[in-house]
């Protein structure tokens, strides 16, 4: 049954504690914190944030959760169901909460949107392919 929680509630609570400023005592502003950089043969420098890690993390996770989605088990209407309170959570907050109002929290909860309709695609066509007729 634990199967059936949604792993894009991990990137909601991580952003959510870095805007309580438990990462830092300066909020979102932790996000912007560069990691790490590198010079390009071309000349420019790539730099990796906070914000660009959350959401590379994010990226990974709607991959195990659209694999999820593709197994048919008595916990994947629950799953689903929770993914859709996930997305509604992200888009509530984004509307109401002055420091989601932002480009990362934005693209995590397309993140999220993506993982609910995906996952009730998938489950939908490998449902249809469970079906057999006898003939």
């Amino acid at each position: 049954m634990i199967s059936a929680i949604p792993l894009m509630i991990l990137p909601l609570a991580l952003y959510n504690l870095a805007m309580l400023g438990v990462f830092g005592s300066g909020g979102i502003d932790v996000l912007d914190h560069q990691l790490l950089s590198f010079s390009m043969l071309s000349g420019a420098v790539w730099a990796l944030s906070v914000s660009d890690v959350l959401i590379l993390l994010s990226l990974a996770i709607l991959f195990f959760e659209i694999l999820k989605a593709t197994i048919n088990g008595s916990g994947s209407l629950i799953n689903h169901m929770l993914s859709m309170l996930v997305f509604i959570a992200f888009l509530v907050e984004f509307l109401l909460v002055r420091g989601a109002a932002t480009q990362t929290f934005f693209i995590l909860m397309t993140i999220a949107f993506i993982d609910v309709v995906g996952g009730f695609t998938v489950s939908i066509r490998s449902a249809g392919r469970d079906v057999s007729i006898g003939l």
